[in-house]
């Protein structure tokens, strides 16, 4: 979830742009403003409205037709018409990472061959995840105090929560796969570590280590060594 994503959802508490979204599902091809009034009860410029703001959102497509099926000259101007995104919202507070999650497990089993350790190719590909995010901020930062915010930055995007102490220690507030982590502990946490490592490695941060620790339901992963 990002803050685009939650904006995106809160203008369907509207009960209005409600009714005109779900119709649109419900529709599956373009529609008019005039239709979308006439389904709402409301007026075509209202309509235009509310469809209007949940295009902008994300939530709707936005397309030109002539609606009348007349084509040549005098059918007159393409009607603007709407349909429903094919981007996917999900809002979820605490926020998790599964398709992460599941992005590097598919890739750990396409890379391992016969007889590999799933746990030990699952963790170079999260170190490697973490290092790409990692190279990116140390083009953009060139001073160590940069990176470290940039890092925390990150950190705070991907969902970790993460808080600085008073004694230095990064403590990561959220567990973005807390619900693999209930029955998969071990992989999990090992797949954590490795990511947030990749992170710090990427990012020249040497200064910054991984620990783990197991205290529900915060980040198994803490960061030492300021």
């Amino acid at each position: 979830m990002d803050a685009a994503d939650l904006m995106a959802v809160a203008l369907l508490a509207d009960p209005t742009r409600q009714q005109l979204y779900l119709y649109l599902r419900e529709r599956r091809e373009p529609v008019g403003r005039e239709e979308a009034a006439r389904h709402a009860g409301i007026k075509p410029r209202l309509a235009a409205f509310h469809l209007d703001k949940m295009a902008d959102a994300g939530l709707l497509e936005v397309d030109y037709r002539r609606l009348s099926g007349r084509v040549g000259p005098g059918a007159g101007r393409p009607a603007k018409v709407y349909s429903v995104s094919s981007r996917s919202f999900s809002v979820e507070i605490p926020q998790t990472r599964y398709g992460l999650a599941a992005s590097m497990m598919a890739t750990a089993l396409s890379a391992g061959g016969p007889g590999a350790d799933g746990a030990e190719s699952l963790q170079d590909v999260a170190t490697a995840v973490g290092e790409s995010l990692g190279d990116e901020i140390r083009q953009q930062a060139r001073t160590r105090g940069a990176r470290q915010r940039a890092v925390q930055c990150k950190l705070k995007q991907l969902g970790y929560e993460p808080q600085v102490q008073e004694s230095g220690e990064w403590t990561l507030r959220n567990c973005i796969f807390s619900d693999l982590s209930v029955s998969h502990r071990e992989l999990v946490c090992g797949m954590n570590a490795a990511l947030v490592g990749g992170l710090l490695s990427g990012a020249r941060l040497a200064s910054l280590r991984v620990e783990r620790r197991m205290a529900w339901p915060l980040c198994c992963v803490r960061l030492t060594g300021w």
